[in-house]
């Protein structure tokens, strides 16, 4: 007999409880053992939220410079309504095992992303909650009023990870806003800072300050990666992570025949290769969805690896034009 939802999530919550995860490979896969859990448990909760593989998925965790934990794969929220659209989406994406949300305050949708991680039944600590500062609040003042603002909206009581959004061309002001992004991080009311489409130039200005930057959020695709590889080599070297947004080109490219030929072979879909490519470049992306078959289509990249032929075929895409340009104009 079916259980009420309720009863699955205070089953999920037990079970949750009893996991241990144990790291077993240089790639922070994360092996988890479920022999704590009755088999009973596991069919009820399967039974109203359906498998169980699915509600607690295998993302790896990787450790940021500053100490912290993040998981090595997200959810972006971008162009996701405020309102049902966004809470419906991230609801269903912390459902299926998600645990990094991405969403910033020029997306609108602060509230919604704050609203789903509040009503799900798992806790708040297991969620790695990411927002940023857009250009027009730079200036130190004016950032940590806008920090205060997005920690309302949200309605939590910290920030997992503070982002400047944009470099922009003010260099004085963006060196004041990241001052007053280390004096957030210090009142530990954001656990990591760091920065947004950061070229190697803007990086530098930040990389001898008291609190470097722990993650350079740009866009990463194949068909930009002769743009972005030197970037990529510069992060790794400064122990600075890449997430990779927009990670599938925004759908523009998806049918490409070569990511289509290397799919068919390995029995998966054009978008589970791209962004398996990017994980096997030490990215994390973070796709964005508002259709729940896509949401769950997208987190199951982590039971194959693309061969390095493959990989090597992908990378010979570099040669498409940065859809960056198109963003900003949405954005202003």
């Amino acid at each position: 007999m079916l259980i009420s939802k309720h009863a699955a999530i205070r089953i999920a919550k037990i079970i949750i409880s009893r996991i241990s995860l144990e790291a077993f490979s240089p790639r922070h896969s994360i092996r988890m053992n479920y022999t704590k859990a009755s088999r009973s448990q596991k069919d009820k909760c399967q039974a109203s939220l359906g498998s169980y593989n699915e509600y607690m998925e295998k993302i790896p965790i990787i450790r940021l410079n500053s100490g912290n934990e993040m998981p090595a794969f997200g959810f972006g929220t971008w162009q996701l309504a405020e309102g049902n659209e966004a809470l419906d989406a991230v609801t269903e994406a912390i459902r299926l095992g998600y645990r990094l949300i991405d969403t910033a305050r020029i997306y609108g949708n602060e509230r919604s992303v704050g609203e789903a991680i509040k009503k799900s039944a798992v806790p708040r600590e297991e969620i790695f909650v990411t927002t940023k500062l857009w250009p027009n609040d730079f200036g130190y003042d004016n950032a940590l009023r806008a920090f205060d603002e997005s920690l309302e909206r949200l309605g939590l009581e910290y920030i997992d990870l503070y982002l400047i959004h944009w470099p922009r061309d003010d260099k004085e002001r963006r060196r004041e806003s990241w001052r007053a992004l280390g004096e957030i991080y210090k009142q530990r009311r954001a656990k990591s800072i760091g920065v947004s489409n950061y070229s190697i130039e803007h990086l530098e200005e930040v990389l001898g300050s008291d609190e470097p930057p722990v993650v350079n959020q740009i866009e990463f695709n194949p068909y930009i990666y002769d743009k972005q590889a030197p970037l990529l080599d510069f992060c790794r070297r400064q122990k600075i992570v890449v997430e990779a947004y927009s990670p599938l080109a925004r759908g523009r490219r998806l049918d490409n025949q070569i990511i289509s030929q290397i799919a068919q072979k390995i029995g998966k879909t054009n978008a589970q290769v791209l962004l398996r490519w990017a994980i096997q470049h030490g990215t994390v992306p973070i796709p964005k969805s508002a259709h729940s078959s896509r949401i769950k289509e997208n987190l199951a990249i982590f039971d194959f690896e693309l061969s390095s032929g493959d990989m090597k075929a992908i990378n010979s895409l570099g040669r498409g034009k940065s859809s960056l340009p198109f963003v900003v104009s949405l954005l202003k």
